[in-house]
């Protein structure tokens, strides 16, 4: 007894103060170190996506009562409001207009998860959480403020040992003013992480995408691979299909505090690791051309500027370059546009707004998810398949009588306008004139069957494989499709008149951009069907090349995408020379539909105009072409929604296409 009684006297009162102090200095907590997402650049090495350091401001729990709790929250906000610095508000009510921001099930939900009786008024509820949080002595104006801060605690699993961010982004001045504080301001940690940037702000938006705070749901989905609470994640784009690439791991570093939260040792314990980066195919200077003569083309049209003749209607359209060697996509815009920065940091409610409420939907990508009747620029298909076929003889000439007698009898555009007819005309010069009569008489001849496998061959009705989610597949106008539909209810029967309807691109016939492209792409290739990509490299932070073949069909079999070999369109060698000596008359002779658009443009161009209707509105613009006609490099695809008519969207083909080879020719010249 007396030895122990000696022991105890030595350990509380002789070296008392020694323990008590190791004690409080020996409490330690493991903490994530920021990594760096990678970088994403463009075909060339430009830099377009980086990121760059930020600090937050994070709290840990500490022996504090609740009074303590909010008295340090209150100064917190006080600097941060003084240095013009936001923090965290997800509390689900806003304060100062007294309003719910959810409704119907999703606030039956919330009130149920926080215990709060469903027939509760707004009144009640924040009452209900002043007094959870023990706020009542507080002034009005300060418990609106303290109180978002002490939810986000709440929800972020804030222990001793997990921190709780409550400010992303903060300033220098804020930071510099907390640490002066640091003796009355305990249990706060200053984390170091990455913030992203968009260095070109809407340019190349809807291929890219944004980040932002990852979800509750996409929180329980990922957490087995390590995912925060807190943690930022790829909200669409490449930034979202190449989330697993991107994303830097984080490492850990072990810090030693004091009971009052006060840090008085760092050491790191395994290091981060930066994402890797992404090289597009995309050239960025091509990209800039192309949206900016996409929103050109569009204002023009809209405003009358062209033919004097205005589509107030037209406000929305799409763009897409391909190489046709390689399959490559070395443009594609999709208008209008939004600003990926503003999403970063978690986007305001006005912006919100007005993203989401803009009936032009600024964030929907058309390029690979608008679908569209093509109209006119189908009409490769349909004489490619009557030629090949044995339907109709590649110089057989077909008399254009204005009205076609068989189902709803359709008529020429020419007659419709004009009273008038093409006459005799061949494979080649119905191209060029765009005689719908034509192809009304060869589709009757081998019905539509003929004509919906051809599509399917050039790659019409499926995905084109784009490393991006959600591309749509489109549909080929079929009896497959007809069938298909009244399995679901429909009650729809194939006539006559669906397949002559089809032939000339319309009837169930939907595609997006892109895959027009693609089906340009592959007939400028003479059949030769593509690998179409987006994705030029991807590399290591410490540069070194990745697989980059087996990372795209990875991303491809995630987004949805097929990567089986596609097998290339056969087509003779007289049937490719009639229908491109068509599409070359297009833009080349006189009586092609957009002649005088492409008269002495310098380098030959093949195309074709197609003017669809919408549904609803103004009909849809349409022009598709390649180029140079001899040897085919790029294939340029425009559409303007409810544009009036295909001829008009020629011109910003040509606009693209002389930003092509000027840039080329200057690349080559300086070699």
């Amino acid at each position: 007894m007396l030895v122990l009684l000696g022991r105890l006297f030595d350990l509380q009162i002789v070296n008392g103060e020694k323990y008590r102090a190791q004690s409080e200095r020996k409490l330690t907590r493991e903490v994530s170190t920021y990594a760096p997402r990678g970088e994403i650049y463009d075909r060339n090495g430009t830099l377009l996506v980086t990121s760059e350091i930020e600090y937050n401001l994070e709290l840990y729990k500490t022996k504090k009562t609740n009074q303590e709790l909010n008295v340090l929250i209150l100064k917190l906000i006080n600097i941060l409001e003084k240095n013009k610095d936001d923090y965290y508000n997800n509390f689900p009510i806003d304060l100062l207009k007294k309003e719910f921001k959810l409704e119907g099930d999703d606030l039956s939900k919330w009130k149920k998860d926080n215990k709060i009786k469903e027939e509760s008024t707004i009144d009640d509820v924040i009452d209900y959480f002043i007094k959870k949080y023990e706020l009542e002595d507080f002034q009005e104006e300060e418990k609106i403020r303290i109180l978002p801060i002490r939810y986000e605690l709440s929800n972020s699993g804030y222990t001793n040992y997990r921190a709780t961010t409550i400010a992303n982004n903060i300033s220098l001045e804020s930071i510099h003013e907390i640490e002066e504080n640091n003796h009355e301001l305990s249990g706060i940690y200053i984390s170091k992480d990455t913030t992203r940037k968009y260095l070109y702000g809407t340019t190349l938006c809807h291929i890219i995408g944004y980040t932002g705070k990852i979800s509750d749901t996409e929180y329980e989905a990922r957490k087995e691979d390590g995912y925060r609470r807190t943690d930022i994640i790829g909200k669409s784009g490449i930034e979202s299909s190449f989330e697993k690439y991107l994303r830097g791991i984080r490492g850990t570093k072990r810090l030693e505090m004091d009971s009052n939260g006060i840090i008085n040792y760092e050491e790191e314990i395994e290091k981060s690791k930066m994402g890797d980066n992404i090289y597009l195919t995309i050239d960025i200077n091509l990209q800039q051309k192309t949206e900016e003569v996409l929103k050109d083309i569009i204002q023009q049209i809209h405003d009358g500027k062209i033919n004097g003749l205005k589509y107030p209607d037209a406000a929305t359209g799409a763009a897409v370059i391909l190489d046709v060697k390689t399959g490559e996509v070395l443009s594609i815009a999709s208008y209008p546009n939004y600003n990926p920065q503003d999403f970063v940091d978690g986007i305001n409610n006005d912006e919100y707004q007005k993203y989401f409420n803009d009936k032009n939907a600024p964030m929907y990508n058309r390029a690979i998810q608008g679908l569209y009747p093509p109209g006119s620029t189908y009409k490769m298909i349909t004489g490619i398949a009557g030629i090949e076929s044995g339907f109709v003889g590649v110089n057989e000439k077909i008399q254009d009588k204005g009205v076609f007698y068989l189902g709803h009898k359709p008529a020429c555009w020419i007659w419709n306008s004009r009273r008038q007819t093409h006459g005799y005309v061949d494979a080649m010069g119905a191209l060029k004139v765009s005689c719908n009569y034509y192809y009304y008489e060869i589709a009757s001849r081998m019905g539509i069957d003929t004509i919906a496998k051809y599509a399917r061959k050039f790659g019409l009705g499926e995905k084109t494989g784009i490393e991006l989610y959600g591309e749509a597949k489109g549909t080929v106008s079929s009896k497959e499709y007809v069938a298909e539909r009244n399995k679901n209810g429909a009650n729809l029967t194939w006539t006559i008149g669906d397949t002559l309807s089809s032939a000339i691109g319309q009837s169930y016939n939907l595609y997006t951009p892109l895959q027009m492209a693609y089906y340009i792409s592959t007939l400028a290739n003479k059949g030769v069907r593509t690998d179409l990509t987006i994705i030029k490299n991807v590399t290591s932070p410490s540069s070194n090349n990745l697989d980059v073949t087996n990372i795209k069909n990875e991303v491809k079999e995630r987004v949805g995408a097929s990567i089986e070999p596609k097998e290339n369109v056969e087509i003779s060698k007289t049937t490719l020379d009639a229908i491109f000596e068509g599409m070359r008359s297009v833009t080349g002779d006189r009586g092609g539909t957009v002649y005088g658009t492409f008269n002495n443009f310098p380098v030959e161009v093949a195309g074709k105009t197609g003017t669809a209707t919408s549904g609803n509105g103004s009909d849809n613009a349409w022009f598709v072409g390649f180029a140079p006609y001899d040897n085919p490099e790029i294939a340029v695809v425009v559409i303007v929604e409810h544009g009036g008519h295909g001829y008009f969207t020629a011109r910003a083909v040509r606009d693209i296409m002389e930003t092509y080879f000027e840039y080329n020719i200057d690349s080559n010249d300086n070699q």
